[in-house]
């Protein structure tokens, strides 16, 4: 494998979607949640890595800005909110256009799996997908979900990173 290819230090922003944790009414919880498990996953891996973490109110043009921006600064990008069915969810739809390929298989696999025990769960529409060379994970906002969804992320988070960076790991030489 060409590891000389991969970044020494690979950027990760958390950005969590809450109308009520952007004007303080309640403490963002999603977010540390999502870097302690992000940290934890780029420890195990050995890689060098930088997080950032932001909070923004449930508005679209807002988030979209910020993607925008961040989608050429950034290795993988996870959002925490928003990934629901209720009026002010709009996450889905706002990172759902600046994707160049979409990874259902990861979503789809979290929502049976985790459906199946708690039917809540099914109605979670997160997607995730790749962004010019950056990986857009978009989670629900709660911390258990948070935690769901990243224990089966983590699991091709690795492989996932070095395919964006051109090394094929299926090549055997």
């Amino acid at each position: 494998m060409n590891r000389e290819m991969l970044p020494e230090l690979y950027k990760i922003l958390i950005i969590t979607l809450s109308d009520r944790a952007f004007d303080g009414t309640y403490e963002d919880r999603s977010g540390p949640a999502a870097e302690e498990l992000v940290k934890g996953f780029f420890n195990r891996m050995s890689w060098k890595y930088l997080t950032d973490r932001i909070i923004l109110p449930d508005d679209s043009a807002m988030l979209h800005d910020t993607l925008v921006k961040a989608i050429n600064d950034y290795d993988v990008i996870f959002t925490t909110g928003g990934t629901g069915i209720g009026p002010r969810d709009i996450t889905v739809e706002t990172v759902k256009p600046l994707l160049s390929k979409e990874i259902p298989g990861i979503m789809e696999f979290i929502r049976v799996k985790y459906g199946a025990s708690k039917p809540n769960a099914l109605l979670s529409r997160g997607v995730a997908g790749v962004a010019g060379r950056c990986l857009v994970y978009t989670l629900p906002g709660s911390v258990n979900a948070v935690k769901e969804y990243m224990e089966e992320i983590t699991k091709s988070l690795g492989h996932a990173i070095e395919m964006q960076y051109g090394i094929d790991t299926h090549l055997k030489h």
